[in-house]
């Protein structure tokens, strides 16, 4: 038996490992794919006005200043969970009153605070925002955020 490692043998276990651990990869991706279609993400509630209020969102670019389950800027607080902390779940009714009342009375003029600009956005484009806020909290998110601050 040899005791060195031949060129077709390192070329062997190189190919070997590479195809094994892309098999691996094809398949955790395909995976993950699924979960987050089939298991985490709330398809019977995903109307028109849901992919409405995504629009309203990436056209004022929020993502810039807000984090959307932890994806975006730590400039303001996360949005993922704010259908939550303003007692959506319980009455649904005021949160989306308080999401559309926060968003036209901005910016607050709070002294030592950071202002949010006033989008001016009309009455549909709230009511589609608040739709995707609220369809965002019912995202299965693995306990994230960690806190309910956001």
């Amino acid at each position: 038996m040899a005791e060195r490692l031949t060129k077709s043998a390192a070329r062997n276990v190189f190919y070997g490992g590479s195809a094994f651990f892309f098999a691996i990869f094809v398949g955790l991706t395909a995976h993950s794919h699924w979960y987050m279609v089939n298991t985490s993400t709330d398809k019977a509630t995903l109307t028109p006005s849901v992919a409405r209020g995504k629009h309203v969102w990436e056209k004022h670019s929020c993502i810039n200043c807000h984090t959307l389950l932890g994806e975006g800027a730590y400039f303001a607080p996360e949005l993922g969970n704010v259908w939550v902390r303003w007692g959506g779940r319980e009455d649904p009714a005021a949160a989306r009153d308080m999401v559309k009342a926060w968003m036209q009375s901005q910016p607050s003029g709070v002294p030592g605070r950071r202002q949010m600009p006033q989008f001016n956005l009309s009455d549909q484009e709230l009511n589609d925002l608040a739709d995707f806020l609220e369809w965002t909290s019912r995202i299965k998110t693995q306990s994230w955020p960690p806190n309910n601050a956001g």
